[in-house]
């Protein structure tokens, strides 16, 4: 990479749903000839695995009050200023030529210091509501990107631009991949929940599944994300229900399995909500209640609107229910193939070019100043 190609500085941590479409633009943009580099922290570099050889991966020091003891929090802003202090300094050595921040404290160093340099920022929103952080950054950048349409609340100052959220080059070669509607053969679910919102799906899914009618049971294969702490218990009891099925805490090929199910069962973070529209499959959507501003449920809605998905709030979320709305899916095809189709006319597969347009728009402005 030439070290006079545009640099491009993607400030991002804290959580995949932070981390996945940050890596979809790093692809991306390294793809259009940019020099890329991730601005994040030592948890957020937990997720950079996935990111192209090619992105320079930066730690910051940054910190949140949410976390931690008295002593702690004490030390946040301090840790905060060290870190934009050094996000300045490096600025000044190798200027980027667009900053984008994608939520998360992490993020905080990178963007505030591409404030106070005036260099060309904008940050993305992957949910149907704006974070703590991008909240305080939407009246001081030029665009924010929205993943989720409409985001909200959204300050009279800001800039939004619909652009979706944009999905890892692992979804996007399985887009629109033909839908194989539910029938007398092998048929899957897959289930898939955040770290933090596994748990009530390891305690409800399985018994759900025992619940169901013979002739759909009897052809479900069954792919669960649970817990570390979960996985066992969920795998004894659907091994005692004669039940096929495979556990784990985490599935690398999430989107093949997606592309080959029947029903996906997840939580309504972005990401899942993006990469379900864009392959194109039925879904149940259990918004995790405790997310801020109840985002999760702000994300399922355009789903739950367009026919594809079925919302179930998780003060509802019982074996009982669950298993007749996973019957009411798998038992009538031609309802099946209509969400799958559903979902697609909902999906955004161009996100990722959405974005890379703003990127670029905003450095030849700059450029052009």
């Amino acid at each position: 990479m030439s070290p006079r190609a545009p640099l491009l500085v993607i400030a991002a941590g804290g959580t995949g749903g932070h981390m996945f479409p940050a890596q979809a633009l790093a692809e991306a943009m390294l793809a259009r000839g940019w020099r890329v580099r991730l601005s994040t922290d030592a948890r957020g570099a937990r997720y950079a695995g996935g990111f192209p050889d090619g992105v320079e991966i930066e730690r910051v020091s940054s910190a949140t009050f949410a976390r931690g003891g008295a002593l702690a929090r004490l030390l946040v802003p301090l840790r905060i200023a060290g870190g934009i202090a050094g996000a300045m300094l490096r600025m000044l050595r190798d200027r980027p030529a667009v900053v984008i921040g994608f939520g998360g404290y992490p993020s905080i160093p990178a963007l505030a210091a591409a404030w106070a340099l005036h260099l060309p920022r904008m940050i993305h929103e992957q949910n149907g509501a704006l974070g703590r952080v991008n909240r305080l950054f939407a009246p001081r950048v030029s665009h924010v990107a929205c993943g989720t349409w409409p985001t909200g609340p959204m300050p009279a100052t800001a800039r939004a631009v619909h652009t979706g959220n944009p999905v890892r080059a692992a979804v996007a070669e399985r887009a629109g991949a033909g839908y194989i509607p539910p029938g007398d053969y092998p048929m899957t679910l897959l289930v898939i929940g955040g770290s933090q919102g596994a748990h009530a799906l390891a305690k409800a899914v399985p018994e759900a599944v025992a619940r169901l009618p013979e002739p759909i049971r009897r052809h479900l294969r069954v792919g669960q994300q649970a817990r570390a702490e979960d996985a066992e218990t969920v795998a004894a009891f659907y091994e005692s229900h004669d039940i096929h099925a495979e556990v784990s805490p985490f599935f690398n090929d999430v989107p093949r399995r997606m592309s080959e199910a029947q029903l996906v069962i997840s939580r309504a973070g972005a990401s899942s909500v993006a990469d379900i529209s864009v392959i194109g499959r039925p879904a149940i959507l259990i918004p995790y209640p405790y997310a801020t501003e109840d985002h999760q449920t702000a994300n399922a809605r355009g789903l739950v609107e367009a026919g594809a998905a079925i919302l179930l709030p998780e003060s509802r979320l019982d074996a009982a229910t669950l298993s007749d709305e996973i019957a009411r899916v798998l038992g009538d095809p031609q309802a099946a193939e209509q969400m799958a189709a559903a979902a697609l006319r909902h999906g955004r597969p161009d996100a990722t070019e959405a974005l890379m347009a703003l990127v670029e728009d905003l450095a030849a402005e700059r450029g052009k100043r």
